[in-house]
């Protein structure tokens, strides 16, 4: 297996990370996540990458629609991005990307943590195995 199969869409979250540190150092810690997700729909697009907000997503249980929820960003149409703000990552927080992916179906989420320390998490979901790198 080759490095694109093991990590799919490197360079394109390497990029959204990267942006991610740019906005962090701009602004630093202290707003609410809708400022730091609006700056980031702004750094994205300035770097050239296409980027939605708030993307509506139904949740489907049994066949049916059981309830909506909204994507932070969703990136080239293909990487979810969820921001957040707190002290601190919780596992909460990643299962919340998790069922993102799983409802969606796509395979690549980033967790952006614009807390008194940036950090940044990463999921790879697919049928088989879900995978987390920091």
């Amino acid at each position: 297996m080759n490095a694109d199969q093991d990590q799919p869409n490197l360079q394109l979250t390497g990029e959204i990370i990267k942006v991610f540190y740019e906005v962090y150092n701009e602004l630093g810690a202290g707003f609410l996540e809708s400022i730091y997700e609006s700056a980031m729909v702004v750094a994205l697009a300035q770097a050239g990458l296409p980027v939605s907000q708030q993307v509506p997503c139904s949740v489907f249980f049994r066949g049916k629609n059981v309830g909506e929820y909204r994507i932070d960003l969703l990136v080239a149409a293909s990487i979810i991005v969820e921001t957040k703000a707190a002290n601190q990552l919780l596992p909460v927080h990643e299962a919340q990307l998790v069922n993102y992916l799983k409802a969606t179906g796509h395979e690549i989420g980033l967790l952006l943590n614009f807390g008194p320390t940036p950090q940044v998490k990463r999921k790879i979901f697919s049928r088989k195995n879900l995978r987390s790198s920091a």
